[in-house]
């Protein structure tokens, strides 16, 4: 076995935890997140060091996300942001991703206009309510009044209640 056939083996010996290192990075950041969590399952001092460790030495915040994510284009970032694939057809891309955003424009717009529905809906039923309790009130004080109209007639006729 030469070292030609596998470039990622050197002349040079490795500890487990050089061998472990390069086998993670070989499988990518996904990986390195499995043995945190795995470790952290295990006995949470390891999956800490295991933090700590792909903190320092910038596994976590890598330059190929950070690359890919400042190199796209805006159509391209909206489509990600939202859960599209690229179909490799960049005027279809264009399309699809215009009518989603004239989709989405569409939905505010018609969530505004329920908004606005709800809100004049509440309004009128307080000032029904308003108007019952207004009448309500008037009709108490007419109330009132003609009780004390008749208590009034009763205290100038007393004979009128022995009738």
């Amino acid at each position: 076995m030469s070292t030609a056939a596998h470039p990622h083996m050197t002349n040079t010996p490795q500890g487990w935890f050089s061998r472990a290192e390069s086998w993670l990075d070989q499988r990518g950041k996904g990986a390195w997140i499995a043995a945190m969590v795995v470790s952290f399952i295990l006995f949470w001092p390891i999956g800490l060091a295991l933090l700590a460790y792909m903190i320092w030495s910038k596994r976590m915040f890598s330059k190929s996300c950070s690359h890919r994510r400042h190199s796209m284009t805006g159509d391209q970032h909206y489509a990600r942001r939202h859960g599209f694939r690229s179909s490799g057809n960049t005027a279809f891309d264009s399309y699809k991703a215009e009518t989603l955003r004239r989709l989405m424009d569409e939905q505010e717009a018609f969530e505004n206009f329920l908004e606005r529905l709800r809100a004049a809906k509440d309004k009128s039923e307080f000032d029904q309510f308003m108007e019952e309790r207004a009448d309500a009130t008037r009709e108490a004080a007419v109330k009132a009044a003609e009780d004390m109209v008749e208590d009034a007639e009763t205290l100038d006729d007393p004979e009128k209640d022995k009738k």
